[in-house]
């Protein structure tokens, strides 16, 4: 099946959004795995991209309104647009917020939950490029789902670790709320690759 014929602009612009997601993705984790000094350059550079993917999805509902006969529903094309800034949204309130919190040092469960985010976003990667080739995107989508879960074990654990052995209530509260942030951009993939299914479904 066919999702998105190859000369329709929103295919197009689906892909750039999954490349910037990747690329942001790629610089939190590069960031977490490095240091604060690094972190602080990865942020600014995270916030560029964000400030990108808000000029793509402009430019994707500025289209919507101005076409007549679009490939899938208009309400679909939103969604799909929507769910992937959301991604990139959370990967940037992440890094903002590891940054401005000055968080010292990085825990290596945050490091692991920035791995899953990575690993969601070559999902995604995978998952419209698939549909380009009119190949399955369901292996894909079970991918996130399963990253997702595996995130929630994780996000979970670490949160009982924090109150169990952090004496600090401020440091505490800090590293929750980060926890809760890269927590939330995970599960914004798992909503795009449900967003996705329901699409080709709707379109089979």
């Amino acid at each position: 099946m066919r999702l998105l014929p190859r000369e329709e602009k929103f295919y197009h612009l689906f892909l750039k959004q999954v490349e910037i997601i990747s690329e942001a993705s790629r610089l939190l984790l590069d960031g977490l795995r490095t240091g604060n000094s690094r972190l602080i350059l990865a942020a600014t550079e995270i916030n560029m991209l964000e400030h990108r993917g808000d000029e793509l999805i402009h430019e994707i509902f500025t289209r919507l309104n101005q076409t007549f006969i679009t490939p899938i529903d208009p309400e679909d094309i939103h969604n799909i647009s929507s769910a992937l800034d959301n991604v990139l949204d959370g990967i940037e309130d992440t890094a903002h917020r590891l940054v401005s919190y000055r968080i010292d040092p990085i825990p290596a469960n945050l490091v692991t939950l920035s791995e899953i985010v990575s690993g969601c976003a070559k999902a995604l990667q995978s998952a419209f490029s698939a549909l380009e080739r009119n190949a399955p995107i369901m292996d894909h989508c079970i991918e996130i789902n399963r990253l997702e879960n595996e995130a929630d074990l994780i996000g979970r654990s670490a949160v009982v670790d924090l109150f169990n052995k952090e004496k600090d209530p401020i440091t505490l509260i800090k590293l929750k709320e980060v926890y809760e942030f890269i927590e939330a951009t995970i599960d914004c993939c798992e909503d795009v690759a449900d967003v996705l299914q329901n699409v080709v479904v709707k379109n089979s």
